[in-house]
């Protein structure tokens, strides 16, 4: 790891857009990032280490994603932002698209993948991303580019990656009924 990888100071409201203001804060402000993204790995592969592929169907109304699909969000959501946090910390200059999140999960056919495969592939894109960030320096870190319309830096993007999966773990006990392991 390099140094200042895993002491990200939280970054300022001036590195990321308004609307991920409510993924930031979901963020621990005394632990290092890094561990967070790692215990998120391994509470999210405890979770879903126990559905089975009917009970990953479940969905708390209709209209609303299954568990797999919850899942495929997350996987693709972290794959954007990673993707974002590469291009900034490359110092790309060009703006980056958005992306409709419904859009995604309706064409990405998550729920006819089996559980096992889906989990398997969240641990692998949540290993990737924790390489990523553990790889770059404070200079990295601090460089922005602009994603969405809005500007970010790539340490912000760490912080939103966490705070977004901090989200869909209290959505998944809260909502879908997910019961909370000690």
């Amino acid at each position: 790891m390099r140094q200042g990888a895993d002491d990200l100071a939280r970054p300022l409201e001036d590195e990321y857009a308004p609307y991920y203001a409510t993924y930031v804060e979901k963020v621990s402000g005394t632990s290092p990032i890094l561990s967070i993204l790692t215990d998120q790995q391994r509470e999210l592969q405890r979770i879903l280490s126990r559905l089975d592929d009917e009970e990953a169907g479940f969905r708390y109304a209709p209209g609303k994603w299954s568990i797999k699909q919850v899942v495929g969000h997350l996987v693709d959501t972290e794959r954007v932002f990673a993707y974002r946090a590469v291009c900034f910390a490359r110092g790309e200059a060009q703006a980056l698209p958005g992306m409709d999140q419904d859009d995604y999960v309706a064409d990405g056919e998550f729920d006819g993948r089996p559980m096992k495969e889906l989990a398997g592939e969240c641990e692998i894109v949540r290993q990737s991303t924790i390489a990523l960030f553990s790889g770059l320096s404070e200079r990295q870190l601090e460089r922005r580019g602009v994603a969405s319309g809005y500007p970010f830096s790539t340490r912000a993007l760490a912080f939103v990656i966490a705070g977004h999966e901090r989200h869909h773990l209290d959505v998944l006990y809260e909502r879908y009924g997910v019961e909370r392991l000690s």
